[in-house]
């Protein structure tokens, strides 16, 4: 898969909605979220950083990235995996992988010392996905998904204190990522 990443923009909502509605139907975002997500992912205090996937002039992903806290908190910054999206015709085509290691690109940027993301525990491909780059369960969050009533599992990746990034699949993992 060789889609081109570009930073999303507003003219870009229209249509990650209606991916977002096919993909996650009973909890899809609002054009309200996505709004304030994105006027936090441009200027100097930017703490977003959110991407689509184009094959074309189509979007066939996306993802995004939150960053809290940092230097000027006096602790270490942590990013959180607000959402990826890949089409279904695009599933295993290596796109979440991509996109994923853009969100650590952005979180090593932020000098995140970890990452954090929820996902639903029924959806198993994105949990093995995670886990080729590194994140472990932490815990749970019953009822996180809304109005199914799903559970989140939540997962974490701590940075590599010796490399200075936020990571990518490890290399007894091999560098193979369908998402």
């Amino acid at each position: 898969m060789t889609a081109q990443l570009r930073e999303m923009r507003w003219w870009d909502i229209d249509r990650v909605l209606e991916l977002e509605k096919d993909l996650f139907p009973e909890d899809a975002w609002s054009r309200g979220m996505f709004w304030s997500e994105l006027a936090h992912a441009r200027g100097p205090e930017a703490s977003r950083r959110y991407v689509v996937a184009l094959d074309g002039d189509r979007i066939v992903g996306y993802a995004g990235l939150a960053a809290q806290g940092g230097a000027s908190d006096s602790g270490a910054a942590v990013g959180d995996v607000q959402t990826i999206a890949v089409r279904r015709d695009q599933w295993g085509t290596g796109l979440g992988g991509e996109l994923l290691t853009e969100l650590l690109r952005a979180a090593t940027a932020f000098e995140c010392a970890e990452v954090m993301l929820e996902c639903r525990v029924d959806n198993i491909r994105a949990q093995k996905l995670y886990e080729r780059f590194g994140f472990e369960p932490i815990g749970f969050r019953r009822g996180y998904y809304q109005p199914g009533n799903v559970d989140a599992l939540v997962m974490r990746l701590t940075t590599k204190p010796d490399s200075g990034s936020a990571g990518g699949p490890t290399s007894e993992q091999g560098t193979e990522i369908n998402g």
